[in-house]
């Protein structure tokens, strides 16, 4: 039941959002052996001075908070958050520089919807 949260300076359409965040689910459900229903994604959209990162060049900035149920490995957060911002980094203009991930593991029962709650993660 992630809750993965984009903040950016990149100038995103609503189609560049819709299509940004089937992308991010595609590559989370592979990535991280799951299924799309309960994948949740937003984007907050930032002024460039609203964000700062000491390594960043010219460009638009791109951060991922993944708020994640605890489990996986260190190899899947990295092949996700990867494979993330390759697609950023291409589909948007973003700089490698200019982009972030920072994973946040919560216990299953942290996560959940109105009828849900989740459980321990295990691999199929």
């Amino acid at each position: 039941m992630p809750l993965l949260q984009f903040d950016t300076s990149a100038p995103l359409s609503d189609a560049d959002k819709s299509a940004f965040a089937a992308r991010v689910t595609e590559l989370y459900t592979a990535e991280m052996d799951t299924t799309a229903g309960h994948v949740a994604v937003t984007f907050r959209d930032r002024e460039r001075s609203d964000l700062y990162l000491g390594r960043a060049v010219d460009g638009p900035l791109l951060f991922l908070d993944a708020e994640i149920r605890r489990g996986r490995s260190h190899e899947r957060k990295r092949a996700f958050g990867l494979a993330t911002m390759e697609y950023a980094g291409a589909e948007f203009d973003i700089p490698e520089e200019n982009m972030k991930v920072v994973f946040t593991e919560h216990p299953g029962e942290s996560m959940m919807g109105v009828n849900r709650v989740g459980g321990e993660w295990r691999p199929e």
